[in-house]
C-alpha cells in the first residue's frame, strides 16, 4: 500500500521553482559594433526593467546582428519569463552552442538547469531529466540541478532507491537544502506498508529525512504536510 499526501502534488513547483522569474546576472558584453550600441543598451535597460517583451524583441536584433552566448541566453531568459517556454528552449540551446569553451562550466550548468525547467513547463520529463544531469554534472555547485532532478523523478513516480539516490547527491552539495529532505522524505514514505496490525510502517530513513525537513525549514510551505505524515505513523 503506498500513501501520497495531497502534499506530494507539491513538489512540481519545487522543482519549477526557479522559473519564477529567469533573472539575467552579469550585464550583457559590450557590442563589437560602435552601430549596435544604442540597440544594446535597449536591451539592456529593457532587462534590468524587467519589462521582458522590449527585451527579446532589442535581443532578437542584436543577436541577428552579432551572435554571441552572452546575448542568446539573455534573449531565452526573457522569453522564458514570458512563458515562451519552446522559443526560450531554441535560445538556450544557441547559446550553448556558440559559448563553446568560452563560458564557464557553471555558465553552461546554469543554462541546462534552465531548459530542463523549461522542458518541465512544456510536460517533456525525460528532456528535462536530461538537461538537469548535464547540470549536474557540470556545476561547480550542483544542489539545484539534482534537487529539480529528484523532485522530477518523484513526480513521475520513479521508485524510491532512484529518487532517493539523486536527493543524497543534492544533499551532499548542500546539507542545508531542506526541500531535498522533503522529497526523500516523501519518497520513502510513499514505500511503506500497512503491518498485520493495520499500522502504516515506513522505513526510519524516511522519518529521519522528514524530521530534518523541520528542523532546517521550521517556517517552509511544507511544515503542515511533514507534521501531516509523521502524525499518521503515530
Amino acid at each position: 500500500m503506498r500513501r501520497r499526501l495531497s502534499a506530494v502534488a507539491l513538489l512540481v513547483s519545487l522543482a519549477l521553482a526557479a522559473t519564477a522569474q529567469i533573472c539575467v546576472g552579469a550585464p550583457l558584453p559590450a557590442t563589437q559594433s560602435e552601430n549596435q550600441s544604442s540597440l544594446l543598451a535597449k536591451a539592456q535597460a529593457a532587462l534590468d526593467a524587467k519589462q521582458w517583451p522590449d527585451a527579446e524583441a532589442a535581443l532578437k536584433q542584436l543577436s541577428a546582428s552579432e551572435p554571441r552566448w552572452e546575448y542568446s541566453e539573455a534573449l531565452g531568459a526573457a522569453q522564458m519569463n514570458q512563458g515562451h517556454y519552446a522559443d526560450s528552449l531554441e535560445s538556450y540551446q544557441r547559446a550553448i552552442d556558440l559559448a563553446g569553451k568560452n563560458a564557464s562550466p557553471a555558465a553552461i550548468a546554469q543554462m541546462y538547469t534552465t531548459i530542463g525547467n523549461a522542458n518541465l513547463k512544456l510536460k517533456k520529463n525525460d528532456a528535462a531529466i536530461s538537461a538537469y544531469n548535464k547540470a549536474a554534472a557540470l556545476d561547480p555547485n550542483p544542489a539545484v540541478a539534482y534537487f529539480n532532478l529528484c523532485a522530477t523523478m518523484f513526480n513521475m513516480g520513479q521508485p524510491a532507491a532512484k529518487t532517493v539516490a539523486v536527493c543524497d547527491k543534492a544533499i551532499a552539495a548542500d546539507p542545508k537544502k531542506a526541500d531535498a529532505y522533503f522529497v526523500k522524505g516523501s519518497s520513502l514514505y510513499g514505500e511503506g506498508a500497512v503491518d498485520k496490525s493495520n499500522k502504516y510502517i515506513v522505513p526510519p530513513s524516511a522519518v529521519a529525512a522528514l524530521k530534518q525537513y523541520l528542523v532546517l525549514a521550521p517556517d517552509g510551505p511544507h511544515v503542515q504536510d511533514v507534521k501531516a505524515m509523521l502524525d499518521a505513523l503515530k
